[in-house]
């Protein structure tokens, strides 16, 4: 079962929420479609950017990208109810190297 990735920046909280509401939203989010293997909030450059592991079930692996993609998007879609958000990345991963899809 393949694992995946999706990371996104964070640029600010919408008036009434905590700091702990977005990655408590992502985590939820993402686990009503898969299993959340893993999750940590990193400062890059100045911003903070969450990271969710996960893993998906698909027969094919066009199928696995396509579903990582969307189930990152709908986990985006999401977070933007509670704060500003700035750049989704979506990685996989291949023979120990995490790859964009």
């Amino acid at each position: 079962m393949p694992s995946f990735r999706a990371q996104l920046n964070i640029v600010g909280l919408r008036p009434g929420y905590r700091p702990e509401a977005v990655m408590d939203t992502a985590v939820a989010a993402l686990a009503e479609r898969h299993h959340v293997e893993a999750n940590q909030l990193d400062i890059v450059a100045g911003i903070p950017r969450i990271t969710l592991r996960f893993t998906v079930e698909e027969p094919e692996r066009g199928a696995e990208n396509r579903t990582a993609r969307e189930s990152a998007a709908l986990m985006r879609a999401a977070v933007e109810a509670v704060a500003v958000t700035q750049r989704l990345a979506v990685l996989r991963r291949v023979r120990g190297t995490w790859v964009a899809v």
